[in-house]
């Protein structure tokens, strides 16, 4: 019984945590290995791209609580996604048009684009907050637990509860169904393998027809629609406020790139990574420890290796070691 509860208190507290937020940083990684796969540069503006996509669709959210629109258990924010899309890549398409295009015809050199990125980064972040301020915006409805601790309790007749929330199992099945739908564009459809074979040559592509601003327009909207839907699921998971999504930046590189950057298969994977590093290391293992050993041996203090607040200097470490003993990464993306 004691090792059934240990398992539960694992899952409770970091299985399910972990796959969650897994599933979003591997949504924002996979923004990340595109632009960088595709337009050759490495983003540092997705993380506040993410907050302008999430920041309109909770005010689409808003206008739709305020006119009694409903979803029933699930959050109204579903409906807004699609705005908040559109919103985000708007502002992409502007950008690119009255920034990034310019260095491109220039043939500049990755490093500008990148710097350029910052630039555009700090833009996204005060255009955000001007808007809906700086503070913790909360914009979910619908029902909280998919499973809740009475129901388990009374189901399993265990000690230690389960508890699901709503937002925890939609980010599964959002995240599922994107991916999906994102690897059957890229490898069944003519833009996409247009959008692929550009990655791959460059010159090639362009001697064999593709049109190259098409393929950079197409790469926008998809990285909009990422960026977009990973800051809602993580908004709705946790909280909205912009600055995190500015923190956000360095889990979403750090699985781009411990995946293999330029790789999208990598991307998934390294944000699994990620996930499960930062949520197994802050994690207290007090609790699973009591219930696998005896009480003699039973720990006192919480077992926990860091404490939640540096969770993100996880991500920093084990980018660090990545860069220092395999820069390609796990599935050997582009070096670094």
């Amino acid at each position: 019984m004691d090792l059934l509860n240990a398992l539960v208190a694992l899952t409770n507290f970091v299985l399910i945590p972990a796959i969650a937020y897994g599933s979003q940083l591997a949504l924002g990684a996979l923004g990340v290995t595109l632009v960088y796969g595709i337009l050759r540069f490495s983003n540092f503006a997705h993380g506040d791209t993410m907050a302008f996509g999430t920041m309109v669709a909770i005010l689409v959210t808003w206008g739709l609580q305020s006119m009694g629109v409903s979803l029933g258990p699930l959050p109204t924010a579903l409906l807004a996604i699609p705005f908040g899309i559109l919103g985000c890549a708007a502002l992409l398409l502007a950008t690119d048009r009255v920034v990034y295009r310019f260095y491109r015809a220039q043939k500049a050199v990755p490093v500008i684009l990148v710097i350029v990125s910052m630039g555009v980064m700090f833009v996204y972040n005060g255009i955000t907050r001007f808007i809906i301020g700086p503070d913790t915006q909360s914009f979910a409805d619908g029902e909280r637990f998919l499973m809740n601790a009475r129901q388990f309790r009374e189901w399993t007749g265990l000690a230690e509860p389960l508890v699901i929330r709503w937002t925890q199992g939609i980010t599964l099945v959002t995240a599922v169904i994107v991916v999906i739908a994102l690897f059957w564009f890229l490898n069944r459809t003519r833009t996409g393998k247009s959008m692929r074979a550009y990655s791959d040559n460059e010159d090639l592509a362009l001697l064999s027809g593709i049109d190259p601003e098409k393929v950079v327009r197409v790469t926008w909207l998809i990285v909009a629609a990422l960026a977009t839907i990973a800051g809602v699921l993580y908004g709705l998971d946790k909280s909205f406020m912009p600055f995190t999504y500015f923190q956000l930046l360095l889990p979403i590189f750090a699985a781009a790139i411990v995946g293999g950057l330029g790789s999208p298969v990598g991307a998934i994977a390294g944000g699994f990574v990620i996930a499960f590093s930062e949520v197994g290391i802050t994690y207290a293992w007090k609790k699973v420890l009591t219930y696998l050993l005896p009480e003699s041996l039973a720990p006192d203090g919480l077992v926990q290796l860091l404490a939640t607040d540096y969770k993100f200097a996880v991500s920093f470490m084990i980018l660090v070691v990545v860069l220092l003993f395999r820069p390609t990464g796990l599935f050997r993306g582009k070096s670094v």
